[in-house]
């Protein structure tokens, strides 16, 4: 989700205890960070007025229900509180509900401008049960003419082909860093956070292109420790040093063996999954500094490894046999 400064810094000390996640949440669309082909798509239909019926998918933290919030700020204006409803997953959105909940609200007679119409947020769309997607779909037919609805997902496959069909498809990508960055400094300088800059690429890091992780992962070191640097942002969010895990790289390309294992045997041993280990491993293997063919077979060997872990098979000795092929694979591309 991306966030803007604007919002709620300027609301002082009332806001002291919110999450930076709510507090600098965007309320207009142009301070939506990232994605600008989506978000100007979202502009031409707030200024249009004429919105169909959405579906915004993309990874979580990306601005997808910010976008619907604020699309629905700029048509609705001070009408938004009565005419807009809005249900997430950890609401119960089976098929009652649907039949009731929002087929009362879609007929609930709303004085509106011409051209506007009443809209239903529903987050997190592709957890609804097949069930409660059949019945929704004949009540988006029914009360087209006053109700629009806005469904937010992660995966839009999941969101059955009758309900694709009535909808145009927004998509979300992940945030660049430099978009992730840029935000973090305009919240540290609202909130006058210490840091220095290697903490915040840290935090950039942690996050993957999830604004929401991004400010989660800020407030929660600046309330342990009150200064962002590498250290304190790794052990806030709790994930394998990158730095760690480069010399597992180092050790297997100059083909140590032993010197991987015992890098290896000290992230389990400090309770790291191996879920985290090899998601780490992957981010840094991308960027690392060797021979392009070799970054191939690691990456390779790699994804081989998440796919076990992935099925459940998560042991230290997986993790031994990945270090294990890829000081082979680093010995076969020196071969003659």
């Amino acid at each position: 989700m991306a966030a803007t400064v604007s919002t709620g810094a300027s609301q002082g000390g009332k806001d002291y205890n919110l999450p930076w996640v709510e507090k600098y949440r965007p309320v207009k669309i142009s301070d939506i960070v990232g994605n600008q082909d989506a978000v100007s798509r979202l502009e031409v239909i707030a200024r249009d007025g004429n919105m169909p019926n959405l579906i915004f998918s993309g990874p979580p933290g990306t601005g997808k229900t910010t976008s619907i919030l604020a699309l629905a700020h700029e048509l609705l204006g001070p009408n938004y509180k009565e005419a807009v409803l809005e249900l997430n997953a950890s609401d119960d959105r089976g098929i009652d509900v649907v039949r009731n909940k929002i087929k009362m609200f879609a007929q609930k007679k709303v004085t509106l401008p011409p051209g506007r119409h009443k809209i239903i947020l529903l987050d997190e769309a592709d957890s609804m049960t097949s069930g409660a997607q059949q019945a929704l779909r004949r009540t988006m037919e029914i009360y087209s003419n006053t109700t629009r609805f806005a469904l937010a997902c992660n995966i839009s496959s999941k969101i059955i082909e009758p309900i694709q069909s009535r909808c145009a498809i927004v998509r979300f990508g992940r945030l660049s860093d430099q978009d992730i960055l840029n935000r973090l400094l305009d919240v540290v300088e609202a909130e006058k956070v210490a840091y220095v800059p290697e903490g915040l690429e840290a935090v950039v890091f942690t996050a993957d292109g999830d604004m929401r992780q991004a400010l989660n992962n800020l407030q929660a070191t600046v309330s342990g420790f009150q200064f962002v640097n590498q250290e304190n942002v790794f052990r806030v969010c709790d994930q394998p040093h990158p730095l760690l895990i480069s010399s597992l790289i180092r050790h297997t390309l100059e083909g140590n063996i032993d010197e991987a294992y015992r890098g290896m045997k000290q992230l389990t041993d400090m309770g790291y999954s191996a879920s985290d280990i090899i998601t780490t491993l992957f981010r840094l293997i991308k960027n690392y500094d060797m021979a392009e063919y070799l970054k191939l077979e690691f990456i390779r060997e790699v994804g081989f490894v998440h796919m076990r872990i992935a099925d459940g098979v998560g042991s230290l000795l997986q993790l031994a046999g990945l270090l294990a092929k890829l000081c082979k694979a680093r010995t076969r591309a020196k071969a003659p």
